[in-house]
């Protein structure tokens, strides 16, 4: 698995590399979202077709990374189109001031890759390793992962539903999946991933892998996620009250009342 590894590094280096330039020449670091998804999709078609058995749990696990990369670059891509900048990129722009391409660089692209790079570790220990049949550690995996796209691919487009109306300006997203997670999206984010760490459990030391996961989560409920989002949110009666009565991540029930 280590040669696997340092092969996808170069690669995510060399990938990320390319994603700082066009966003300087753009002058737009939101690439960073928009080069996230396919990322992971390099990481898995590196591994499978340079390490790979092409086994069935390799090729369905590669399959479900495919799939969620590309579409969560489309919808980013569809998201952001006309917008510039993401207002959080924008005020890292101004805050990092002179040192902006140094502190881009390395504390968005290089940072992100690494990110990308621990995240990506049960498919490339699938993919770097020999496969028996597929069994039941794999239909719990694929239950695992087909919830959290659920998850995510739906409240994200109930969210773009509710955005693209007009009569919706200023106001914050209640209802749908959003009525018992304040972020859906992220928790089944989160959710494919621990997905993707049941099938390498398979594999020979896939344990390991649960640093896949676990950087995830703690990513998008206390570093980049749900912390910058809630951060432009803040002191609005009506997020104030939402937030009291929805849970922050894993949906539940909302209570009846604020208390």
């Amino acid at each position: 698995m280590g040669q696997a590894v340092l092969t996808c590094a170069a690669a995510v280096w060399a990938y990320m590399t390319a994603w700082f330039l066009a966003a300087l020449a753009l002058k737009d670091n939101s690439l960073a979202d928009l080069a996230w998804g396919p990322g992971f999709c390099l990481a898995a078609a590196l591994t499978l077709f340079l390490k790979g058995g092409f086994a069935a749990r390799q090729i369905l696990v590669s399959t479900l990374v495919l799939v969620w990369g590309f579409r969560l670059a489309l919808h980013i891509l569809v998201r952001k189109r006309g917008l510039g900048e993401d207002f959080r990129y924008a005020q890292w722009r101004l805050k990092w001031g002179r040192f902006f391409v140094v502190r881009s660089y390395i504390q968005v692209f290089m940072l992100q890759g690494i990110f990308l790079l621990v995240i990506s570790l049960p498919v490339v220990r699938v993919n770097s390793a020999a496969q028996g049949p597929l069994g039941i550690i794999d239909v719990v995996g694929a239950a695992i992962w087909l919830s959290g796209f659920a998850f995510e691919t739906v409240a994200d487009r109930q969210l773009a539903v509710f955005k693209g109306d007009r009569a919706n300006q200023g106001r914050i997203m209640t209802s749908g999946l959003w009525r018992y997670s304040r972020h859906p999206n992220y928790f089944g984010e989160a959710a494919m991933w621990w997905g993707l760490f049941v099938f390498a459990l398979d594999s020979p030391a896939g344990w390991l892998t649960v640093a896949s996961p676990v950087l995830i989560t703690v990513l998008l409920v206390w570093v980049s996620g749900v912390p910058l989002l809630e951060r432009k949110y803040r002191g609005r009666t009506d997020f104030e009250a939402y937030a009291r009565r929805t849970s922050v991540f894993v949906p539940w029930f909302p209570k009846s009342r604020d208390r």
